[in-house]
């Protein structure tokens, strides 16, 4: 029996991708789509898929609050695939969780992958529901926010407010931390860690590698093949790539 799917997405040409790329995999039915949380909480009672490609990022009921809503009035869950733009701390709690995503713009190995590992779960008859609640329970004990963060720089340690970093990036695991008058190293391990410590209003994951305090933002240049990137208000007005997953948000935060 092939597999039936679910593609809940805000946006129209994603939805589109998604269906196209699996029609290309072996043993998957897409039963039907819908466009926001509503919709995916009453096609996933409707339905009853085995699994369902869910976007993170929706008007009203996001992806995590569809999750909730499916947990609170006990309908079983399907297994979920993640769908999201965002590679944020999250979504390596999906992974340690054993429930898989996809990155925008999707992949055709990637999406087949994450069949193959659906179809590998159901096999061995797991339970996602556990997995899953005990996900949303985590998601919801957010990290403390901290008003300053620490960063090493010319064998001292300093403490700097969150308002002066300019932007963060990772190179070879090391974390640099860039302020309007200094640079340094952050001890954290990952940005997701890093990220997970500050305000997520004003600091945003423009890049795999970068994150920037989108209040430090000095201009917006635009780049080879309707690509951007950012020059930021540090001493060396440094230029941060935006990455295509996150143009549209580069796009919602300035209306260009």
């Amino acid at each position: 029996m092939p597999l039936s799917a679910v593609i809940v997405d805000d946006e129209q040409l994603a939805r589109d991708e998604l269906a196209f790329l699996l029609k290309s995999v072996d043993d998957v039915d897409v039963v039907a789509q819908g466009k926001n949380g509503v919709e995916a909480v009453n096609l996933i009672k409707e339905h009853s898929p085995d699994l369902v490609f869910l976007d993170v990022q929706m008007p009203g009921l996001d992806g995590f609050a569809v999750i909730k809503k499916l947990i609170d009035k006990k309908v079983p869950l399907p297994q979920i695939v993640f769908a999201t733009a965002y590679d944020q701390y999250a979504v390596k709690a999906f992974e340690v969780n054993a429930v898989d995503y996809v990155l925008k713009p999707f992949d055709k190995a990637r999406v087949a992958q994450s069949v193959k590992k659906v179809k590998a779960k159901l096999d061995s008859a797991s339970m996602p529901s556990e997995r899953l609640e005990s996900l949303i329970r985590s998601l919801g004990s957010k990290p403390q926010q901290r008003s300053k963060i620490l960063i090493k720089a010319a064998g001292r340690l300093f403490l700097v407010d969150q308002k002066d970093i300019c932007y963060s990036s990772i190179e070879d695991g090391v974390i640099t931390v860039a302020t309007a008058q200094m640079e340094g190293q952050s001890n954290c391990r990952t940005l997701e860690e890093l990220l997970a410590s500050l305000d997520p209003n004003v600091f945003w994951r423009a890049h795999r590698s970068y994150l920037v305090n989108i209040n430090r933002i000095r201009e917006v240049v635009p780049w080879f093949k309707s690509s951007y990137q950012l020059r930021m208000d540090d001493k060396k007005q440094s230029e941060i790539p935006v990455s295509r997953a996150q143009t549209k948000r580069l796009r919602e935060l300035f209306r260009l």
